[in-house]
């Protein structure tokens, strides 16, 4: 046993509100709520970032939705933001002067981001999904208040922007939904010592018995004397201490766990759907005069595999029970509450599922906190761009590492998605260009992270997957059976085209003994009555829904082949109403039977 290092609150112990939960310091100043808003460029405002206002906005839900008291559905290539920094945001972020470094937060805005403070141009940032920041010391340790100004550009009909399910069309079509503009996820602003940590990344080993961490270091001067400490705690009990001397911007530590030297309870420590443990950890780090930089921070022992063709988590079979996850809720669209992130996993997880398929979205940190602590696992994807040019290529790369390196230390993450049904790479069969690049994204993101499986191309026409995932919208049991019971059945498909009319794999064969899950099937319709919406098949009432449903999961459970599948969807999503929850999160079926049909 030991003193913990701070009296930071554990970051297992928050209520899922702080913005960045895997680095989370004493102090930070939310800045969502009523902004000033407008929409279009006036003038030379794209140049000067003075803008008149005539409007009111909530921020972070997007211009789109109902819920930012704007609720304009149309195209919005250009829309502005102004608030007003307080002395009162100022202490709320701990910004006291001596020495302190103000730091301004964006979790996301879609699409091209421009920030002003005080009629100073802070920076440009693209990327729709990713988060960004500002040091804004200079500006605001002037006294009085500081005007604080976003112009976000999102052009509708930039099919090279990764765009994922907003239409380019006016009206959402299909399925496709409203576009989100502009600011989406929290703002927030932060007082930092002067050398500080920017970012933390955790990797278990779990065989090794250790957990290796990363850690970035802003402010340090190559021959300045600095030291970062790390304690690692389970409860009350400490599992281990070390520092080490900051010897360049990067510090690399392996973090020995003695206690799992004892292999009869290993297990104690695992993370898994059924026994989410974590693990807290303290981060100090103390610069040449002392100056402390706290910070709690949390993570996950686990390892995921694969292994004889099944999908392994902490080496054993895990069956994969997933469903597919919009992240679109009517009032707010791809934003959310945090309160609202926290419902929908606990939803999922009540609904039988124990994995969900983010699709076409990278879904707000504090939706995977709530993953990491109730034990919901996680496949992370993106959203994907529509064109294939050296533009989107270079859009998506960038984005896509951002995102990889956002989310590395979350646990529930078990396997990384960059295309989805060859969206943007839609004649890859014919263009070796295009394979290339599909084979590059799955290489990148080995590289980045080599910790996790990678699926190239969910759904069809994979090239270098970990995983033969296939989507199958066959309308009964019977169909999929004669498909997926057996790899002999597979075979066939493999040979010939498959079930969208799309080769499985490009290239020659995948692995005789490939892990393979059917990753999107189903999508059964039912409105209770409405004939309006969409599905690929239709069910009558709720008893034939019910029918419907254990006809084709019978199948999937009973297949001697699969690893694992995801089911579409999980709730009705505008015009698609194939969910098995409505819009509103109410259940179509009691969730006793939901669990009985997707569960164990």
């Amino acid at each position: 046993m030991s003193a913990p290092l701070t009296d930071l609150p554990r970051a297992t112990e928050l209520d899922g509100t702080y913005p960045r939960p895997q680095l989370v310091r004493r102090n930070h100043a939310d800045l969502t709520g009523t902004w000033r808003f407008a929409i279009g460029d006036d003038g030379a405002s794209r140049l000067t970032g003075v803008r008149e206002f005539d409007r009111d906005i909530v921020v972070p839900y997007p211009p789109e939705s109902p819920a930012s008291g704007v609720h304009e559905t149309g195209f919005l290539p250009v829309v502005w933001y102004g608030r007003t920094l307080t002395a009162d945001d100022l202490a709320a972020a701990g910004f006291r002067g001596d020495g302190d470094r103000a730091i301004l937060h964006f979790g996301a805005v879609d699409y091209i981001a421009d920030v002003w403070l005080d009629g100073q141009h802070l920076g440009r940032h693209e990327g729709g999904q990713t988060p960004f920041s500002f040091e804004v010391t200079h500006l605001v340790a002037a006294a009085g208040e500081h005007r604080l100004v976003v112009r976000a550009q999102d052009d509708p009909r930039d099919v090279t922007q990764p765009r994922g399910k907003q239409d380019w069309r006016e009206q959402p079509t299909e399925i496709w939904y409203e576009r989100t503009t502009g600011i989406w996820q929290p703002v927030w602003l932060e007082a930092v010592a002067p050398v500080h940590v920017r970012r933390l990344a955790w990797t278990p080993d779990v065989p090794g018995r250790a957990i290796d961490l990363l850690a970035e270091i802003d402010g340090w001067t190559r021959g300045d004397d600095a030291q970062l400490t790390v304690r690692l705690a389970l409860g009350d009990e400490t599992l281990t201490v070390q520092s080490v001397q900051v010897l360049d911007t990067e510090v690399r530590l392996r973090l020995a766990l003695a206690v799992q030297e004892n292999g009869q309870q290993h297990e104690k420590l695992l993370w898994s759907p059924e026994y989410p443990q974590l693990i807290d950890a303290e981060v100090v780090l103390i610069d040449a005069v002392g100056r402390r930089d706290e910070i709690a921070s949390y993570l996950g022992l686990r390892s995921v595999a694969i292994d004889h063709g099944r999908f392994l988590l902490n080496d054993r079979p895990f069956f994969v029970r997933s469903v597919l996850e919009q992240g679109y809720w009517p009032d707010t669209h791809l934003a959310a509450s945090a309160e609202t992130l926290r419902r929908e996993v606990e939803l999922i997880k009540e609904s039988g599922f124990n994995s969900a398929r983010i699709h076409q979205k990278a879904e707000d940190p504090r939706f995977l906190y709530w993953c990491d602590r109730l034990g919901l696992t996680i496949w992370g994807e993106t959203a994907n761009a529509y064109a294939f040019s050296p533009r989107a290529v270079q859009r998506l790369i960038a984005e896509w590492t951002d995102l990889v390196r956002r989310d590395h230390s979350h646990p529930s993450i078990i396997t990384w998605v960059p295309l989805n049904e060859s969206w943007g790479v839609q004649h890859g069969p014919q263009s070796t260009a295009q394979q290339q690049y599909t084979r590059a994204l799955a290489a990148l993101t080995r590289t980045l992270d080599p910790s996790r499986p990678v699926v190239s191309n969910d759904g069809w026409e994979h090239t270098d997957s970990d995983l033969l995932t296939v989507h199958d919208y066959a309308s009964t049991g019977a169909e999929l059976a004669a498909r997926y019971d057996t790899r002999e059945l597979l075979a066939r498909v493999l040979d010939d085209m498959g079930p969208a009319g799309r080769r499985l794999w490009l290239e020659g064969a995948p692995a005789s003994d490939i892990p393979v899950m059917l990753t999107e099937f189903g999508g059964v319709k039912y409105t209770e009555g409405d004939d309006a919406g969409w599905g690929y098949s239709v069910a009558t009432d709720a008893a034939d829904f019910e029918r419907r449903l254990r006809d084709i999961m019978d199948a999937v459970k009973g297949s001697e082949l699969l690893s694992g599948f995801c089911y579409t969807q999980f709730t009705d999503t505008r015009q698609e109403v194939n969910g098995v929850l409505r819009e509103d999160r109410t259940p179509k079926l009691p969730f006793e039977t939901l669990r009985e049909i997707f569960g164990r």
